[in-house]
């Protein structure tokens, strides 16, 4: 009975109309107050309503408006809406109150304590790729899954995020990897390890994100310098010609719930180490990946502050390599400071570029640790020496042949459009007092670059010249904020005089100064 009523053909149809909205990843659609197909008493107590022509169906969250931006006979779909629904305008469709997802039973048995069966997480990401939760569901989902998780329920997780998008499959037998798990400012480390591993002759095919909180992802910084969004098709192609790749994840399909799950995750600041594992392991094991290095910066401003931290999750990232059959090598790094000398994808990428291309002014700290990750890379080719790949990598990068690589990726993935030039207006960020940096607050510095307008402003960002242990004079530069509209410099710039991330010494905060 209550499927008869939902369903009740008597209800009008309704036009599709696109509206100009952009609601981010959610569906929303818009109807008239005095729309034909409102009823006050069966909408009342729904938010979320149903969409259907013919055998196609799209759950969407329902507004309603007085403004007249839809008429009675019309549906308004946001930009996602109607990108997803994929109907024409004009074309007549039926809306009904949406009938919650059955998996939504199992988030509520989360919420209360129970562990989940595989068949229910499996449901679960199911509706979440599928966009049939509210950013609500999902962030109940979170929380649930953040009091506790068991060992079973994140195989699982891991597993189901996988097989929810495209699993790439290659014919070598060998595809080796590296991940860092983020939160150090300038860590650019893929674009110089992707080209060093694939002019050795190993497999690498490097999907990465884009930014979601940081002021740069990989894929941000490297479509500075060449198209990051191909299909799985291109990507394949470019593999095969170059043995490599800088492409962004998401436009393959690489375990789709986790960039929904993300996108919740990071303002709610939910960020256990269960589903940072679920994370990066679920597109690892779609990208087919069979060794894989972990990168994991420890540092007090890090995601992880100290080596117990770092060991716990170590012991994670192995548990579910060693279930999948993924070879699993976690090393630390040191999280203290920002790593280069730019923050943002147009000044990241030009240090990439810098240490590719062995400049005299590239940044030592990046060109070191993108050897030594390399190094770690190459020793799984069994026809090398142990102990000979920071050797070989090394070796690669000076006579060039990892620019040269570099150059053939770039190439094979085509020009970008977007802006190359760095932003025009600036402001220095001077020490208050003489002394050595002891410390740099590496999510201070993100926040900074981030309220410059990076990434969206792919010039925007920061310039370091001063790293921990340096010693400056009162007056000198630290760092220059460099942004493409006045409006964010104004609002970067207060940001850096309430805190600028220096500290000199061990008890005197940097405050900002102007410089001419």
């Amino acid at each position: 009975m209550a499927e008869d009523s939902r369903r009740d053909d008597s209800r009008p149809p309704l036009k599709v109309r696109r509206v100009n909205l952009d609601t981010g990843r959610e569906n929303v659609v818009v109807i008239s107050r005095h729309s034909r197909a409102l009823q006050p008493d069966v909408f009342r107590g729904f938010s979320r309503v149903e969409l259907q022509s013919g055998s196609k169906v799209l759950l969407a969250t329902l507004l309603i408006t007085d403004d007249g931006l839809v008429s009675a006979d019309e549906i308004g779909l946001s930009e996602p809406a109607f990108r997803r629904f994929a109907e024409p305008v004009g074309r007549l469709v039926t809306v009904s109150p949406a009938t919650p997802p059955e998996s939504l039973d199992a988030v509520r048995g989360k919420i209360q304590g129970r562990t989940l069966k595989p068949s229910e997480i499996d449901a679960i990401i199911n509706d979440l790729t599928h966009y049939r939760y509210s950013d609500m569901e999902i962030a109940a989902f979170l929380i649930g899954a953040a009091s506790f998780m068991t060992s079973g329920e994140l195989l699982a997780l891991v597993r189901a995020m996988a097989m929810a998008g495209t699993q790439l499959k290659w014919p070598s037998p060998m595809v080796v990897d590296k991940h860092c798990i983020g939160g150090i400012p300038g860590n650019r480390t893929s674009m110089i390890v992707v080209p060093i591993v694939a002019a050795h002759g190993l497999i690498i095919p490097k999907t990465s994100s884009r930014a979601i909180t940081s002021p740069a992802g990989t894929a941000d910084t490297m479509e500075v310098l060449a198209r990051v969004d191909v299909s799985v098709d291109e990507m394949k192609e470019i593999v095969a010609a170059c043995r490599g790749c800088l492409v962004w994840g998401g436009h393959v399909n690489l375990s789709p719930a986790d960039d929904i799950l993300i996108s919740v995750e990071r303002p709610l600041c939910l960020d256990t180490s269960e589903q940072m594992v679920a994370s990066i392991m679920s597109k690892k094991l779609a990208a087919g990946s069979t060794n894989l290095l972990i990168d994991l910066p420890v540092g007090p401003t890090a995601k992880l502050a100290n080596a117990a931290e770092a060991m716990r999750l170590r012991k994670l990232f192995e548990f579910v390599g060693d279930h999948f059959g993924i070879a699993v090598e976690v090393i630390t790094t040191d999280g203290r400071q920002p790593i280069g000398n730019g923050i943002g994808p147009v000044l990241e990428a030009a240090d990439v570029t810098a240490v590719l291309s062995n400049e005299p002014n590239a940044p030592t700290d990046l060109r070191e640790k993108s050897l030594r990750l390399a190094a770690h890379l190459l020793e799984y080719d069994p026809q090398l020496r142990g102990g000979a790949g920071y050797t070989r990598a090394r070796e690669l990068l000076d006579r060039g042949a990892a620019m040269k690589k570099m150059q053939e990726i770039i190439d094979a993935q085509g020009p970008s459009a977007c802006r190359k030039d760095i932003g025009k207006l600036v402001f220095d960020v001077c020490a208050a007092d003489d002394g050595a940096i002891s410390e740099i607050d590496c999510l201070q510095l993100n926040r900074l670059a981030r309220t410059a307008g990076a990434p969206i402003d792919k010039g925007a960002g920061i310039k370091l010249f001063r790293k921990i242990g340096d010693r400056v004079e009162k007056g000198q530069p630290l760092y220059r904020i460099h942004a493409c509209d006045q409006a964010e410099l104004d609002l970067a710039i207060a940001a850096a005089k309430r805190n600028s991330g220096y500290l000199i010494g061990v008890r005197h905060p940097v405050s900002a100064e102007t410089t001419l």
